[in-house]
């Protein structure tokens, strides 16, 4: 811990704090005293006291604020952290069923060529047999 001196409403404070942390001691000290003086400035010399809770209240009213915008940003996030799983999903869906659909289309398309080279097979033994009939009728016939 060091110590650190600080000043506020005009007067001299030695307070306390982790070592490395001064700066941001003195930085909070200096947006206090702002704070502190505008409304002092604004409301007049109402007493430190008041001027303090005051000072307090509205420092609290900012929080409460920051709390509440960081609350609807967590939630907004959370929405759009659903919305990409679900889109997410729905591509890991998409690219299952379109890998699945090629590797049917990829089948139907074996068994058309397979059907067809049956076919031309069936074709060429039926030519060759109406080949060999019509042969065998005209060496019958001569």
């Amino acid at each position: 811990m060091v110590n650190v001196n600080i000043k506020f409403n005009g007067r001299d404070y030695l307070l306390a704090c982790e070592d490395g942390q001064e700066e941001d001691l003195e930085k909070l000290t200096n947006q206090l005293n702002e704070k502190f003086n505008k409304l002092k400035s604004d409301l007049g010399n109402l007493g430190e006291a008041k001027l303090l809770l005051i000072t307090t209240i509205q420092i609290m009213d900012e929080l409460l604020t920051v709390k509440s915008t960081l609350k609807k940003l967590k939630d907004h996030n959370n929405e759009l952290e659903k919305k990409f799983k679900e889109i997410k999903d729905l591509s890991i869906t998409y690219k299952e069923n379109r890998d699945l659909e090629v590797r049917k289309l990829d089948n139907d398309l074996n068994e058309l060529k397979a059907s067809i080279e049956n076919n031309e097979k069936n074709y060429t033994e039926i030519i060759n047999k109406v080949n060999d009939s019509i042969n065998a009728f005209i060496t019958k016939a001569s």
